[in-house]
């Protein structure tokens, strides 16, 4: 964002504790100091005024990135969102466009309890128009979010909230962008295809390596953008294998994994060896408080390595 910041006067950042503060997350510390009040700009609570704003900014010329403070709080957003930037382009026969990013951190495993938990990306993801993405990477979020800065089109941009402190990685000091929809896969392998994004590709990662003393060579792909979807990747992945797992935190019933894997069951369905398989959240409301229960709620690396072997083994 500082990057942007000083290489485009047309970019601001606008939403809650932005400020002085420097974000609950500390995303935008020492920001006002270097750019000023005028964009970086703190507001009330009030996550409609937020993207209302960024949107009407938008459409007249500027770039901004707003920042819901959760993902939880995302809702208030719907209609400036959804209702609005993704269908601005197509309404007025291209002649506005939005260019706006909204940052947002989602996900659990941080004793968030019901309303610092969740995981909204399947409802954007089911709108044309706008672009979702959803690092997993230090140096896939830099260069995602300065694509996502630079594109005409309104963006979701999830970061989940457990890699803030717990990833670690190699980020260049030079300029470089990772362009929007494209996957790209983590690891190389024979016999399986694991397909996930956000922090569940770290666990993915290391399921693949654990099983390969077992002789079960796992390939993993980050989708990276959710919408659109880089279905080329996948494809090729899967008649590669044979095989697919889908991996996600959030719940099952109308997951982004159901997408995944009708594309492969359209496009794969004579290379499958197996049935495709969605790991994913339980379908009930919220991920709750209690540790245990949490636990329950959450994907970590040893279900998915029993998975993997479980569908290895088909």
């Amino acid at each position: 964002m500082r990057e942007e910041l000083a290489r485009d006067e047309r970019v601001f950042v606008i939403g809650e504790d932005v400020g002085r503060r420097g974000g609950v997350f500390l995303a935008t510390d020492g920001f006002i100091d270097e750019f000023g009040e005028d964009r970086i700009i703190d507001t009330p609570l009030a996550e409609s005024s937020i993207a209302g704003i960024a949107l009407g900014a938008a459409m007249n010329g500027m770039r901004p990135i707003c920042e819901i403070q959760f993902a939880d709080f995302i809702w208030p957003t719907f209609n400036q969102l959804l209702g609005e930037a993704a269908r601005a382009r197509y309404g007025t026969e291209g002649k506005i466009s939005v260019p706006l990013v909204a940052r947002t951190p989602y996900g659990g495993g941080v004793r968030g309890g019901l309303y610092h938990s969740q995981s909204v990306e399947a409802f954007f993801s089911h709108s044309p128009g706008l672009k979702v993405v959803a690092p997993a990477t230090p140096y896939d979020a830099k260069g995602l979010l300065k694509s996502a800065v630079r594109d005409d089109d309104p963006v979701i941009f999830l970061e989940h909230k457990r890699t803030y402190r717990l990833v670690r990685g190699e980020v260049p000091d030079e300029e470089y962008t990772v362009p929007l929809g494209e996957a790209e896969v983590k690891i190389k392998g024979e016999h399986i295809s694991v397909i996930t994004y956000g922090l569940m590709v770290h666990h993915c990662i290391e399921a693949a390596r654990s099983l390969a003393g077992e002789g079960i060579s796992a390939e993993v792909v980050d989708l990276r953008t959710l919408a659109p979807m880089d279905r080329g990747t996948v494809v090729s992945s899967v008649k590669k294998t044979g095989k697919a797992l889908i991996v996600h935190e959030d719940t099952k019933t109308g997951g982004v994994g159901g997408e995944v894997s009708a594309v492969i069951a359209e496009e794969a369905f004579d290379y499958l060896d197996g049935p495709v398989v969605r790991l994913a959240g339980p379908d009930v409301p919220a991920m709750p408080f209690s540790p245990p229960l949490e636990a329950k709620f959450m994907l970590d690396t040893d279900k998915i390595a029993e998975a993997i072997r479980k569908l290895a083994d088909y």
